[in-house]
């Protein structure tokens, strides 16, 4: 289609979205040529790169409020020429503080366009994408739970309707499949999608998803809480370095050398960071050789451990092997009990992310001294949270029967080495629909990916064929029995092999050949599960 024939079909009279519920405030749309975007494959997340070259489509906003709320939320749709339109859709999630319609949003919808894809992203209302501080709280200073509504599902509900509508009238006729893709909170909202809208997609990818939210945003701001309580803020490098020895003593626990922690449990049992207090590093934020402090240890314990609660239970804690300083990181740089020690004195750095949890969502004051928060203030907190947030936020509804119904098929991951949200609670999460449902497999699948950091990075490799095997499912019942990876080993060699989905795991077969040969592993089932969490430092 040219672009003269696009531009008159491109127009806001062809679009009339209407649902129940809502009312339409205004329709845009027109013609966008020659964009191009390298899309890498940390922001597609189950995808491999692509190149997006030249493009020409249509991009259509839909802007609308809920009668009585005074809320304007929009949605927007990128819809390719008919000849490229590979009759398919796919919404995409966001992160952070953020619905979607900013540039991680974008990214993903760049690679879908050049997939064919007619794809949607919708801002939840909220006029910052990236902080909450615009829309949190209402000018009476109470939380703005309209639009924690919005967030929380109801505005992706709103999106899957309206996109699909907007698809329908550009090229006259339903989309044969739709798809959802996110990870982080995007995750979280794939999951949200399956509990609250389960007719909303035909097929979901949810990678790390921010489950048990009143807990996991609490869990962001563990370990400078710890920090906090004991005054101790540790070099980076000696974090670093304990990390790196917990990653080479557990390395081999899977049989393998490859530079990545497979059995990330029996490394919690068995590595105890206290065992390197004393010994000496090269430290680069000193310049000069350090010693590994009783306080790092005790941080790096406390990271692991997991939060405690006021009745001295705790919630999950990191595993051995993530970035807890982020430094190892290179593309996010994030990590939960980073410091900075330029100035000869350390402090704690806390991720913005659970800053403005505590500061607006519970505390309600704009000017909260999180830092300076005590450990009964920080319980009281974190308590209130799970009081207020749980039933709108926690996104746990085991009950997934309408999903599976509906045909719906969902796939999952989480890396093991996970800085951000503990990889704990998406176990936790399948293990109680495997209660309610027992045919869970048959529409469910979760695949642990061990070495994998938060959505992307560290050592492991990603599921970049993920993605492409939940089409295989949805379209043809083809269900993943496992997923390839691949990634570099210590020594720079190329390592392939499977991850599987739970309660299997990888098991290498030493009889088989090298293992760097996919060919070599196969899914097992577990031998045991181990315990979760540790009851005292």
């Amino acid at each position: 289609m040219s672009s003269g024939l696009l531009a008159s079909t491109c127009v806001p009279s062809v679009f009339s979205p209407g649902l129940a519920g809502f009312e339409v405030l205004a329709v845009e749309a027109s013609v966008v040529q020659n964009y191009s975007f390298s899309v890498p494959s940390f922001l597609r997340f189950v995808q491999p790169s692509i190149e997006l070259t030249n493009a020409t489509f249509c991009n259509v906003t839909v802007t609308y409020t809920h009668p009585g709320e005074e809320d304007r939320v929009s949605v927007e749709a990128w819809l390719p020429p008919p000849q490229d339109w590979n009759e398919r859709f796919e919404g995409v999630g966001g992160g952070g503080w953020g619905a979607g319609r900013f540039f991680l949003s974008y990214s993903t919808m760049a690679g879908a366009l050049a997939e064919g894809f007619a794809t949607v992203t919708t801002d939840a209302g909220l006029s910052d994408q990236i902080n909450p501080d615009t829309w949190a709280l209402s000018s009476s200073g109470h939380v703005n739970w309209h639009l924690m509504e919005n967030f929380a599902h109801r505005a992706l509900g709103d999106a899957a309707v309206i996109g699909k509508s907007v698809t329908r009238q550009f090229y006259g006729k339903a989309p044969l499949y739709s798809y959802f893709n996110g990870c982080s909170q995007g995750g979280r909202q794939g999951y949200a999608l399956a509990q609250w809208h389960p007719t909303a997609y035909d097929g979901i990818s949810a990678g790390a998803p921010a489950l048990y939210y009143p807990e996991i945003a609490s869990t962001l701001y563990w370990p400078q809480q710890y920090m906090n309580d004991i005054n101790y803020y540790p070099y980076g490098c000696e974090v670093d370095a304990i990390v790196l020895a917990a990653i080479s003593q557990c390395d081999d626990l899977d049989g393998v050398k490859d530079g990545i922690i497979s059995d990330v449990d029996k490394c919690f049992e068995t590595f105890d960071p206290s065992e390197l207090v004393g010994q000496s590093i090269n430290c680069s934020e000193t310049g000069q050789l350090t010693t590994i402090s009783a306080g790092a240890a005790d941080v790096v314990k406390a990271s692991w451990a997991g939060m405690t609660f006021a009745d001295g239970k705790r919630w999950h804690g990191y595993r051995p092997g993530a970035d807890l300083s982020g430094n190892l990181e290179p593309l996010l740089k994030e990590g939960m009990a980073k410091t900075n020690c330029t100035s000869g004195t350390c402090t704690g750095i806390p991720s913005p992310l659970p800053v403005a949890w505590f500061r607006f969502f519970l505390a309600k004051d704009p000017n909260f001294d999180v830092a300076g928060m005590p450990e009964s203030e920080f319980q009281r907190l974190v308590h209130l949270a799970q009081e207020e947030y749980t039933d709108l936020m926690s996104t746990t509804n085991p009950d997934l029967s309408k999903f599976r119904d509906a045909g719906g098929k969902l796939v999952s991951f989480h890396g093991l080495a996970d800085q951000m949200l503990p990889d704990q609670v998406t176990r936790d999460y399948y293990n109680e629909v495997t209660k309610l449902l027992p045919d869970v497999h048959d529409f469910y699948r979760y695949f642990p990916a061990p070495g994998v950091g938060h959505c992307f990075g560290q050592r492991g490799g990603s599921p970049l064929d993920l993605f492409q095997q939940l089409r295989a499912w949805v379209e043809n019942g083809t269900a993943p029995e496992s997923s390839p990876v691949t990634f570099m080993d210590d020594s720079g060699e190329t390592m392939s092999r499977v991850i599987c989905p739970y309660p299997q795991e990888g098991s290498y077969n030493a009889n088989c050949g090298a293992p760097a040969d996919a060919s070599c592993w196969s899914c097992q089932l577990r031998n045991k599960e181990t315990p979760l969490v540790r009851d005292e430092l």
